[in-house]
């Protein structure tokens, strides 16, 4: 059934997630804090912009968000430019942004005085997961909420789950992080180790790979990473803020998290090397730089 949806914010994310849904055959109209990326969109979608979030979620159905943190999302949704200004009762507001539960519970309760729903859907996978539509969504909200928008998330996941109430999305996003910080590490000591041994390291890892040590990130980054290229995903500078996240919340709930802040500290000296825009990856990066300095 074709809805008519929005989609605010046009980043490397948002951008083939948004093209998806116009591939449905959704009404879609979109919104970018750069207009001329907006109209690019258009362009090769099709659809309508708008000159502001209120704008583009006027009639809507539901309203797709990806945009960059807290504040940012505060800016796109609050406020008589926000996209809850032009919302209709009744329409549901679904956030990928990667932000904090404490802003998705703000916002739910924001959105629910309006009489609109609201779920905290962030997502995993990166940018080619978008471009593939084949990203992994974790969903808080309420469940006849999250039944309505399902059915259009699935245009570009390829697993979608409700995972509680609000703010369960953003904190299962949390634990994706933590264990991609950890075995990212890992992976980069390993490889840094078997060079140092002397050992051919994709044999090691040819090797390694079929057996208890496999994880995505072996698979798809090895190779790259012994090559010396870091421009293949998430931003380093994305990852700390994600972090950062992480350890606030892991502060109130009394979590214990060594590593995950260690590895915050690596990924700080990656930055300091030049690497904010280098895939998380770039942790090998930063052992290389340090054998070099011997």
């Amino acid at each position: 059934m074709t809805s008519r949806v929005a989609f605010i914010g046009l980043g490397v994310m948002g951008y083939p997630m948004a093209g998806y849904l116009a591939k449905q055959g959704h009404e879609v109209t979109v919104y970018n804090r750069t207009a001329a990326k907006a109209a690019s969109w258009v362009e090769e979608h099709g659809g309508q912009s708008a000159p502001t979030p209120a704008a583009a979620a006027a009639g809507a159905q539901l309203v797709f968000a990806c945009v960059g943190n807290d504040d940012d999302l505060r800016a796109v949704t609050v406020g008589p430019d926000g996209a809850f200004a032009g919302m209709n009762k009744g329409a549901v507001f679904v956030d990928h942004t990667t932000a904090s539960a404490e802003v998705a519970r703000e916002l739910a309760a924001a959105a629910e005085s309006k009489g609109i729903g609201f779920l905290d859907a962030p997502v995993s996978g990166g940018q080619a997961g978008a471009e593939n539509g084949a990203l992994t969504v974790m969903v808080g909200g309420d469940e006849a909420v999250f039944e309505r928008a399902q059915p259009l998330i699935d245009a570009f996941a390829r697993s979608v789950r409700l995972m509680g109430p609000v703010g369960a999305g953003q904190l299962t996003k949390m634990v994706n992080q933590i264990c991609i910080a950890g075995l990212v590490q890992g992976l980069s000591e390993g490889l840094h180790f078997a060079r140092n041994a002397g050992l051919d390291a994709e044999a090691v890892v040819e090797v390694i790979s079929k057996g208890a040590a496999q994880s995505w990130q072996m698979e798809n980054r090895y190779k790259t990473m012994l090559a010396g290229h870091f421009e293949h995903g998430f931003a380093v500078d994305w990852m700390r803020k994600d972090l950062d996240i992480v350890l606030s919340e892991a502060r109130k709930n009394g979590s214990h998290l060594p590593v995950t802040a260690v590895v915050d500290q690596f990924y700080s000296e990656v930055q300091a090397m030049g690497g904010r825009r280098w895939d998380t990856s770039s942790l090998f990066a930063l052992l290389e730089s340090k054998k070099a300095e011997k």
